[in-house]
């Protein structure tokens, strides 16, 4: 029998030789994707049609393990025994009502809860090139989301790739804050050839799919990083002879992308929250497959390497963040406003910088001044530690309700601490730190 697209094939003399198909080139000639090592493959091979496609094993069981692209056990707790399996490339939401949720789910990080809100059910992208924090800021939202619903959420975490170190500390992590159980690990790491790297965001997804459907769970999906997933699309399609398009990229980046992006859907019995890092080559935004996912997204937070090397942290670029939770309707009026009166400050700040840059701080008005110094205590208020990084740097992590972050932001807009230094302000969670501390709160009321 011939084969269909996404069917498998086995070699007659080995059936650990696992192949997919992708396309059809001629009427008796196939491409595939090789899903295992290709070393037993041989010209003038005969092959087995499975008929069925990729199956990924799902159910209770899958709590609380790493798993390859095929749903093997990549942890030392033994093989996974569970009876139901879906295939990774039939979406479970077609005929079912999607919802949408104008709930904000607070991660505790203030510049994300302030400027670039995540709205429960939606989807956040981090953009950052390397080395500026994209993985560091997930783990972040992963260590504080998850866990805080224990009875009715879970997390799923695809790892397309990236690095074994990475997943090895990540694994650590969840088992160290006892929040393991309740998650999955799926990985398709960097020394993986492309096709395991491609597919194993289908199977993260449809395990996703199972939680929210038949164990009708709230799934925080994270995956790192979706600019590989897009980068292993465009290995294979080099392999399959496809005529490239813009940027060198394959023809088919953009329905790649929406395949993977519409699954991750809210119904009726459960919601999925993604939060997705995304590599940015060069730097570069305009790069055609970071503008590829962008528009699947409800949140957009830029991590500069400019802001990164003045020692803020987490390097958000404010002005280039954005939300659509950021609304009167969702995050109410005095959050809105707030926000707005915020990044107005940072906005004109930005074009003073030219003239401080050139001509120094004292040439400015007295009203510019003002504007400038709020700016500094802004964006120095917006640093923090993380937990996460307890390890590396002996501080402390701290999470801050949404509440309190909007509340002090405020204070520093209204200009009430326009008389602390803006080197005060780094890493502090709150601004009630400095009426506590009692040198300077002495500075400030000596100086009001």
């Amino acid at each position: 029998m011939k084969p269909s697209i996404h069917d498998v094939l086995t070699l007659t003399s080995d059936d650990s030789v696992k192949l997919e198909v992708y396309a059809s080139s001629k009427a008796n000639s196939f491409y595939c994707y090789s899903l295992t090592a290709t070393e037993k493959l041989f010209r003038g091979a005969q092959v087995i049609n499975t008929v069925e496609p990729l199956m990924f094993p799902v159910g209770q069981q899958m709590l609380g393990r790493a798993v390859g692209m095929t749903g093997k056990a990549e942890d030392s707790k033994g093989e996974i025994k569970t009876d139901t399996k879906w295939s990774i490339h039939e979406a479970r939401h077609y005929g079912v009502e999607i919802v949408t949720h104008s709930q904000i789910m607070q991660t505790g990080i203030k510049v994300i809860d302030m400027f670039a809100p995540i709205q429960f059910g939606g989807k956040v992208g981090l953009f950052g090139g390397a080395g500026v924090g994209k993985t560091m800021l997930l783990t972040e939202f992963l260590h504080n989301i998850v866990g805080g619903d224990k009875e009715n959420s879970v997390s799923v975490f695809a790892g397309v790739g990236e690095r074994t170190r990475e997943a090895r500390e990540l694994y650590d992590e969840l088992f160290e804050r006892k929040t393991l159980d309740f998650s999955t690990l799926v990985f398709g790491q960097m020394g993986e050839n492309p096709a395991i790297r491609f597919l194993s965001a289908f199977s993260a997804v449809t395990l996703a799919e199972y939680y929210r459907e038949e164990m009708s769970k709230n799934v925080l999906f994270f995956i790192d990083n979706v600019f590989r997933f897009t980068q292993a699309g465009n290995e294979l399609s080099t392999l399959m002879n496809m005529i490239p398009s813009e940027d060198g990229y394959q023809s088919t980046l953009e329905s790649e992308v929406a395949q993977f992006h519409e699954r991750l859907v809210s119904t009726k019995k459960g919601a999925i929250t993604s939060v997705e890092a995304v590599y940015v080559p060069a730097d570069d935004m305009l790069d055609h497959a970071v503008q590829a996912i962008i528009p699947y997204l409800d949140s957009v937070v830029v991590l500069s390497r400019n802001v990164y090397q003045e020692g803020i942290l987490p390097a958000v670029d404010i002005l280039s963040s954005t939300s659509t939770a950021l609304d009167p309707s969702i995050v109410g009026d005095f959050h809105y406003d707030v926000a707005l009166s915020a990044k107005s400050i940072l906005k004109q700040a930005e074009d003073l910088e030219r003239i401080v840059s050139l001509v120094g701080e004292s040439e400015l008005s007295t009203e510019d001044r003002i504007v400038y110094r709020r700016a500094q205590r802004l964006r120095n208020f917006m640093t923090q530690q993380f937990y996460v990084a307890e390890g590396i740097g002996g501080k402390k992590g701290v999470y801050i309700p949404v509440e309190q972050t909007v509340k002090d932001v405020n204070s520093i807009v209204s200009g009430k601490y326009d008389k602390v230094a803006a080197d005060e302000f780094l890493y502090i969670g709150s601004v009630e730190e400095l009426d506590k501390d009692g040198q300077k709160t002495a500075f400030f009321e000596g100086s009001r």
